[in-house]
């Protein structure tokens, strides 16, 4: 049986039928999100062989099918990045598996190092758009249909939703591009000053390949991004991947409450 197949068939095995309402990847920090839910069933990705193995800190390396404002979820709890080693279409299998599972609705979540102003360590940013620094495609080497325009990647209609639902929490929901780099090095800051030249509000190690795999597959995709630190010479103390995690843990009730609201509003 093919990796693909045997995973899918593992997942149903496990997990009661019906209709997935929307898939999720969590990013760095975020994995707490799924003690909001009602969880259905938890499935390491270590049993998945569709899915690459190894993970880091930060990520739990679990697929959790769940229930939220009555609507059924797939989570990804943690994601793979190129910097493990992989291509961009390996990093992207979750988006490939989501679908195989009937999945048409994804939301793509990241930490990512603010570069405009105004973004402060603990905000979000619904993505707007994406410039892929990467120097991969999930879509290099698919010989069928491959040349898919990206133009309105992410969905834009909610943001209003969002925005007034964070107003009304006491923050503000921002709205801007992010910027793929391979990782796992942060940027210089001469990188981060280009980044900003180039029309990027945000840079992140992820996202890029599994919103054009998405895009590829027909989904509806969703974006945000946690501003987990200021870029590259923008901040005064030195990055580290200790800072993003605690960030993206105390950023857990604000992501909860900005699915809840994306939750109630699905067509």
């Amino acid at each position: 049986m093919q990796p693909l197949a045997e995973s899918v068939r593992m997942v149903q095995s496990r997990a009661t039928s019906g209709p997935i309402d929307l898939a999720v990847i969590l990013g760095s920090g975020l994995g707490g999100v799924v003690a909001a839910a009602d969880i259905e069933t938890v499935i390491p990705y270590a049993e998945l062989p569709c899915l690459p193995k190894g993970q880091i800190p930060g990520h739990h390396g679990r697929l959790v099918l769940a229930r939220l404002q009555g609507k059924r979820l797939l989570v990804f709890q943690g994601r793979f990045h190129l910097y493990q080693g992989l291509t961009a279409r390996e990093a992207a299998a979750p988006v490939v598996l989501a679908h195989a599972l009937g999945c048409r609705r994804l939301l793509l979540t990241n930490a990512s190092g603010g570069i405009k102003a105004g973004l402060e360590p603990g905000d979000f940013m619904l993505i707007s758009d994406q410039i892929n620094l990467m120097g991969d495609n999930p879509l290099r080497g698919e010989l069928e249909n491959s040349f898919v325009s990206l133009c309105a990647l992410y969905q834009q209609e909610c943001f209003e939703l969002l925005r007034s639902a964070a107003a009304a929490d006491g923050w503000t929901l921002h709205r801007g591009v992010i910027c793929g780099m391979t990782g796992p090095s942060y940027e210089t800051p001469a990188e981060i000053r280009l980044l900003r030249t180039l029309g990027a509000d945000a840079v992140s190690m992820s996202t890029i390949p599994e919103a054009i795999m998405a895009r590829y597959l027909d989904f509806t995709i969703f974006g945000l991004s946690l501003i987990a630190n200021r870029a590259a010479g923008l901040s005064e103390t030195p990055l580290t991947h200790d800072e993003v995690l605690a960030i993206g843990d105390a950023a857990v009730p604000r992501l909860v409450l900005l699915l809840k609201v994306l939750l109630q509003n699905l067509a």
